[in-house]
């Protein structure tokens, strides 16, 4: 290669410099910002990932743990006072990696427990003893931020923080994952669909893991429903109009004699529902023990 095209490669604008020429003006407010940072998007200095995680950084700056927090009428919890082979089986059903350990109520929250801990228990019975195991819970208000949630979070290794009232009472739960998903969308862990597994999957107690992507009709044809495809074409698009709008993980509704509750979901799209077959309302015409 001659001197005058190493001088010429050399001379060529790296992608950080092309894109500091192009945000060389200060935006004056936020929507200028995602203006220009669009523009760049436009303009192939940004690919579309990067462009969503920034809006998503600076959407985090915005909301408060309010926004995306587990309710409290939904939180997975153990009591302190069952033994483990009774709490064992929700563990394993839930497949959570920590769960809140209650007394006589969700407002009493003795600690965390991480089920890793329960390998103790399978290792030797007799002197496993669940208060000993638990991890202090760490308690946030409803309005902090996600970004200072985000930094308390690294800063101090925890995992998940119990979310209260301004009156002290347990309004639900959040965890980094949580806050993370904010920012670069759905995260998969090692009980996620994977892409070649069926996008319906029979679960324990008679349930369904769908996901929200699934075509209605293959949902009718497995699971013996009758949900019309006219105007959705996902079983996602039918939550989503039973919603309203778009349901945080947790949530639940009913849509004829089904039960849809949101396993995963972040703030753009749902992504994995578990679905569970209600019994037929009886008939009120037909006499009583007809079948």
């Amino acid at each position: 290669m001659s001197e005058h095209a190493n001088d010429k490669e050399h001379q060529r604008p790296t992608l950080l410099e092309r894109l500091s020429a192009f945000l060389i003006r200060e935006p004056e407010d936020r929507e200028e910002l995602l203006t220009l940072l669009h523009g760049a998007f436009e303009r192939k200095l940004l690919d579309a990932d990067a462009l969503s995680i920034i809006e998503g950084a600076l959407q985090v700056s915005e909301m408060t743990v309010r926004d995306i927090m587990i309710p409290r009428s939904q939180m997975d919890v153990v009591s302190i006072d069952d033994e483990p082979e009774q709490f064992i089986p929700f563990v394993m059903e839930t497949r959570h990696s920590r769960f809140p350990v209650v007394g006589e109520n969700k407002d009493d929250v003795v600690g965390i427990l991480l089920a890793k801990e329960l390998l103790n228990y399978y290792a030797n019975p007799e002197s496993f003893n669940l208060r000993d195991t638990l991890r202090p819970a760490v308690f946030v208000p409803e309005s902090k931020r996600l970004n200072v949630l985000l930094r308390d979070f690294r800063a101090n290794r925890n995992h998940i923080a119990i979310v209260v009232d301004e009156y002290g009472g347990v309004s639900g739960l959040v965890t980094i994952e949580d806050v993370l998903e904010q920012i670069v969308g759905d995260i998969e862990d090692e009980y996620d669909f994977d892409e070649a597994e069926d996008n319906i999957i029979p679960e324990a107690g008679a349930r369904y893991r769908v996901k929200a992507q699934t075509e209605i009709a293959a949902f009718n044809e497995a699971l013996g429903a009758q949900f019309s495809d006219e105007e959705f074409h996902t079983i996602g698009g039918l939550v989503l109009q039973a919603f309203g709008r778009l349901p945080k993980r947790g949530e639940a509704t009913t849509i004829g004699n089904f039960r849809f509750k949101v396993v995963r979901a972040d703030s753009r799209r749902i992504y994995t529902l578990q679905v569970e077959r209600l019994a037929p309302e009886p008939d009120e015409d037909s006499p009583a023990g007809a079948p």
